[in-house]
């Protein structure tokens, strides 16, 4: 038996949470990531996985062994990465995950110079606006938008989104313009946002000074999705809060009107979030340096 190859199996599976994805990530028969289990738990004497047909969960030992054989690992593949100059030209399939609206307009039309800059990297892009359990799915990095939940995970921040409201001509003609955000209680209706975890509508939100109004507002339409949303306020179906950046060139098409100006909506952080035990890997260092620089490229996206 491989140690290394049996080691690499077991912390695959206790991340991805099954042998089948363990298997799949590391490109072996499920068949043979279950004979180096096996073996690994006959050669340190001790059960460290617990099976049954619809789950796999990590016994007492099997967690301190998991502690240790990840940062093992972690070492052994930065060892690997300095002695063959893999730091200078990082490389391997680098799986990562933006949200929708991000991957429209800011990612995808810049990926080109990462790929340039780093030819031996393959990308593969994800987008979606669902959280994603970055172990689990086994995806390398994240680029998300609202504050962190998950403290164990490492992240940089390299952005701040402006939003402000926003509504479609259309549906101004039709219900007039709000002078203030509690008229949209009684008299307008929202474009909503909803979670795609928890499925709660999230709230709309207005500071103008020392003032702070939070509203959850009556909806037509509610959607889990950046652009699915945007299009939504596009074609009338009420007011919302969207990226500034997003809405400027539609603000001076006329093909949207801002609304309540002198009320500001809080800026959300964007983050580039990753898995502890690979914060070294070249190719994610890569890629984090990467997205911080274009992220800075935009002043506009950067807050105080």
């Amino acid at each position: 038996m491989d140690p290394i190859l049996a080691m690499r199996a077991f912390v695959r599976v206790v991340e991805s949470g099954n042998f089948t994805r363990a298997a799949e990530s590391l490109a072996l028969p499920k068949g043979t990531v279950t004979k180096q289990i096996q073996s690994l738990e006959e050669r340190v004497q001790s059960k460290l996985l617990n099976r049954t047909t619809r789950r796999v969960t990590v016994t007492p030992d099997g967690a301190a062994y998991y502690e240790r054989a990840a940062r093992l690992l972690n070492d052994f593949d930065d060892l690997e990465s300095s002695m063959t100059n893999a730091q200078a030209s990082p490389q391997g399939r680098l799986r990562i995950d933006v949200g929708s609206s991000t991957a429209q307009l800011l990612i995808i039309p810049a990926l080109q110079s990462f790929c340039d800059k780093y030819p031996d990297i393959q990308v593969d892009l994800g987008v979606t606006d669902r959280p994603v359990d970055l172990l689990g799915e086994n995806v390398d990095c994240v680029i998300r938008a609202g504050q962190l939940t998950d403290q164990s995970l490492v992240a940089r921040r390299i952005a701040m989104l402006p939003f402000i409201t926003v509504a479609s001509p259309s549906y101004v003609q039709r219900y007039g313009t709000p002078q203030h955000p509690n008229e949209l209680e009684k008299r307008h209706h929202v474009v909503g946002y909803f979670s795609s975890r928890t499925r709660r509508t999230l709230p709309h939100e207005f500071r103008k000074g020392e003032e702070f109004i939070e509203l959850t507002l009556p909806y037509r339409v509610s959607v889990n999705e950046a652009n699915a949303h945007f299009s939504s306020v596009l074609a009338g179906f009420g007011i919302s809060q969207v990226v500034r950046f997003q809405a400027e060139p539609y603000i001076e098409r006329g093909e949207l009107v801002q609304l309540l100006p002198d009320w500001d909506v809080e800026p959300l952080p964007m983050y580039v979030v990753y898995p502890p035990n690979r914060h070294l890997s070249p190719k994610v260092r890569a890629f984090v340096d990467w997205a911080a620089e274009l992220f800075a490229s935009y002043p506009h996206l950067q807050g105080n």
